[in-house]
């Protein structure tokens, strides 16, 4: 049965969706309701979803359209991909692609469970609670080379890729997707205290902003800026664009475990509002990696794309550096490599890619230094 929900008590496990004119049905199966917030006042004339259950949702005022359901385990989100906030000028001179409606259909685990850390090449790091997708990789390289091994990041000092005031842009196929913390989506949660759930992630995780407590687990320890364990490499690069890391290139950060609060995936084990029992959750953090590159459960197959991401308009980038060619060969038999590393065969041969390797981008890729993956494989 569907009910029309207006008034209900407050409850934590919600965001804003939208106006008192927009269409919000919901069914009674798995929800707790939908409920109007009476704290910021300002948003007081706005609904409150419960995330963690079913929820229908259809904007007029901004197009957006999210179906929700939980059933059997599965978590599925059926969006159009159009935000329930503002939107910067699309297109712009960083960004050729007009925002349209996608047929965003994905279905994740409700229980998903650890296992290996992994990068997954081409995967969309998940979906926001508005059914926006988080995107944090681009499809800008060194020289407009994909094969360089250096990838532009969406923040960059080179040129911009027509991120607007959400730190969010749009595909050519017209998916508009955040590339950092969602500012839009944000304001319409709660601002103080520990973050609200924003996101699930690719792997059914859930995705929080960057205000966790201080103590993982205690919900009564004082809330802190969780901080990323990714920091700028030192020295110069060795190829490709050449001069000092700088930020500007995905392969000029490093994961330096225990300098910051958070793993290799950008998360961390913690009690949330939402899941008081503790869970483990991705931060979107405010420096690199932002929005999760690595999964530490198993990425669900509608989020891998055929394609790389991104969206702004390939251009020639500052560098004076030319990329040099690698002189060693992805090796016929990577049984043995993949072993020492952890990771299976097809994962390695994904971080390698084609002959010939270029192996600081499979380094990285794989979360591990140069010098570990060439003594896996066996070069000097």
């Amino acid at each position: 049965m569907l009910e029309e929900v207006n008034n209900l008590e407050v409850n934590r496990r919600g965001f804003l969706l939208g106006s008192l004119g927009s269409a919000l049905t919901v069914t009674t199966g798995g929800l707790t309701g939908l409920i109007l917030s009476s704290e910021p006042s300002a948003a007081a004339s706005k609904f409150v979803v419960n995330v963690l259950g079913n929820y229908s949702f259809t904007d007029t005022t901004t197009g957006c359209k999210v179906v929700v359901t939980v059933k059997n385990g599965i978590r599925r989100i059926v969006s159009n991909g159009i935000p329930n906030h503002k939107t910067g000028a699309f297109p712009n001179s960083g960004n050729p692609n007009k925002i349209s409606a996608q047929a965003q259909d994905f279905s994740l685990p409700t229980s998903p469970k650890k296992g290996l850390d992994v990068a997954v090449a081409s995967a969309a790091s998940g979906i926001a609670i508005n059914g926006v997708l988080f995107d944090p990789a681009t499809a800008e390289h060194y020289n407009n080379d994909p094969s360089s091994g250096w990838n532009l990041e969406a923040f960059n000092s080179l040129r911009s890729v027509g991120l607007d005031f959400n730190n969010a842009h749009v595909q050519p196929t017209g998916a508009y997707h955040y590339h950092g913390t969602p500012v839009g989506l944000e304001k319409l949660v709660t601002k103080t205290g520990h973050s609200s759930l924003i996101g699930w992630s690719a792997d059914g995780f859930p995705m929080y902003l960057d205000r966790g407590y201080s103590k993982a687990t205690d919900k009564k320890s004082a809330v802190k800026t969780l901080k990323s364990s990714y920091q700028l490499k030192k020295g110069t690069r060795p190829n490709g664009p050449g001069g000092s890391y700088t930020g500007d290139y995905t392969q000029d950060w490093e994961y330096i475990e225990g300098s910051g609060d958070l793993d290799a995936a950008n998360g961390r084990v913690q009690v949330t509002p939402e899941f008081p029992k503790g869970t483990y959750c991705y931060i979107i953090t405010t420096t690199f990696p932002l929005i999760a590159r690595r999964f530490v459960g198993t990425v669900v197959s509608s989020f891998v794309k055929s394609g790389p991401g991104g969206g702004g308009q390939q251009q020639p980038q500052a560098g004076g550096g030319q990329q040099q060619p690698s002189t060693s060969a992805q090796p016929p038999d990577l049984t043995a490599p993949a072993k020492k590393l952890g990771v299976t065969v097809d994962q390695l041969k994904e971080a390698l890619g084609p002959p010939p390797p270029n192996l600081e981008a499979a380094a990285q890729k794989l979360g591990i230094t140069v010098s570990t993956l060439k003594s896996a494989l066996g070069l000097p």
